[in-house]
């Protein structure tokens, strides 16, 4: 048993330096807030949505990308099929904003397994300006998006700026635990990895705005086309072919489907298996961030002894302290504090998660069955 006390503690111990890296991390994020820059630098962008039937909340999310305060960005939708649910709401989006430059795709040729890539692949000839912007269907965003997304772009070096997401759910368990996840889970590791490994090297599917040269540079969309996590890999691979990839102060909003607690824990396998391919040794350390669960073991393992209820405390207070900072103070999530007590709950499923993934490679992707191999989608 005092092996298992030892791995129990150390393991809490790791978690704790773990949560004082999310700290610092949201402690840059909120002073880059405080510094944004009211510039003027507003080149023309081409947006591009690749949609896949109605995602909750659709109208308003889509419309929100149609009211921005920039002066001239142009909107390509694209679909698979002709008879796509989500066209009749393009077609009111068109009516409504007729001084707007918008236009839909039938993208109906099959150039990959990631068919949201195939789609992008076959938009962007219609591209008409020199700055792209992608980022996912169920995106809403304020009416200054485009201006805090592109003012990035001032720095020569920037060659994709990517941007924080809040969620979004309604009414079940399985979608206040996705969304609970995201805001004192994934953001947080994402502020720690920009300021452990001294900048953002991959992409969020929030946001992803490039420089055509930079995009270009890479081989464009079709170099991810067979890729389950297309967001990481572009930007993995902007950020090696030498340019930046920026963080935006802006925090836009992902409305969550009424997940069952089945359809979550899929959605999270999925997401884990990607990640798992995507970057291996990165993924392995997720064990040195589970500092609640590491510190419950512990209080069993110690036979309930007092210092690992100390032990166990100290790592509460630390571990809610990240999700009030990040989830409350930088993404303005106002579920977070009234689903304080689902946090543990959250955790040790993350567990069986992170558990879960080493023990396949099959993943159900909008209604098709695929393996993956070194991150890639085979049928």
């Amino acid at each position: 048993m005092w092996i298992l006390k030892t791995i129990a503690v150390i393991g809490t111990l790791s978690g704790l330096v773990y949560y004082a890296l999310c700290l610092w991390g949201a402690r840059w994020f909120l002073l880059k807030q405080r510094r944004v820059i009211r510039g003027s630098f507003s080149p023309p962008i081409s947006i591009l949505k690749p949609l896949c039937g109605a995602d909750p909340n659709a109208y308003e999310s889509l419309r929100s990308h149609c009211v921005q305060r920039y002066p001239q960005f142009q909107i390509i939708f694209g679909v698979n099929h002709p008879d796509d649910v989500v066209i009749p709401l393009v077609h009111r989006l068109i009516a409504e904003f007729p001084e707007r430059d918008i236009q839909l795709v039938v993208c109906n040729k099959s150039l990959g397994s990631n068919y949201k890539i195939s789609n992008l692949i076959q938009m962007y000839p219609l591209v008409k300006h020199n700055h792209v912007l992608v980022n996912d269907s169920d995106i809403l965003v304020g009416r200054d998006y485009l201006q805090q997304v592109m003012n990035e772009f001032q720095d020569g070096r920037v060659g994709m700026v990517t941007s924080l997401y809040r969620g979004i759910a309604g009414k079940t368990v399985g979608a206040k635990l996705e969304t609970l996840g995201i805001s004192t889970d994934f953001i947080p590791g994402v502020l720690t990895a920009r300021q452990v490994e001294g900048g953002i090297h991959f992409g969020l599917g929030s946001t992803l705005a490039f420089h055509r040269k930079a995009l270009e540079s890479i081989g464009g969309f079709e170099c991810v086309v067979d890729y389950l996590g297309d967001d990481y890999e572009l930007g993995r691979r902007i950020s090696e072919s030498g340019f930046t990839v920026a963080l935006a102060p802006c925090v836009v909003d992902h409305h969550l489907p009424d997940y069952s607690i089945g359809d979550y824990l899929r959605h999270q396998l999925r997401w884990a298996l990607s990640m798992r391919h995507s970057r291996p040794k990165g993924y392995t350390g997720l064990i040195l961030t589970f500092g609640l669960p590491w510190a419950i073991l512990a209080v069993i393992a110690a036979g309930f002894a007092g210092w690992a209820w100390a032990l166990l405390v100290v790592t509460l207070v630390l571990r809610y302290a990240v999700a009030i900072m990040i989830g409350v103070a930088i993404l303005k999530d106002r579920e977070v504090l009234s689903q304080f007590w689902l946090i543990p709950m959250r955790d040790l499923i993350s567990v069986g998660i992170w558990t879960a993934s080493f023990g396949g490679r099959h993943v159900v992707w909008r209604g098709n069955e695929f393996k993956l191999e070194n991150g890639k989608l085979r049928p």
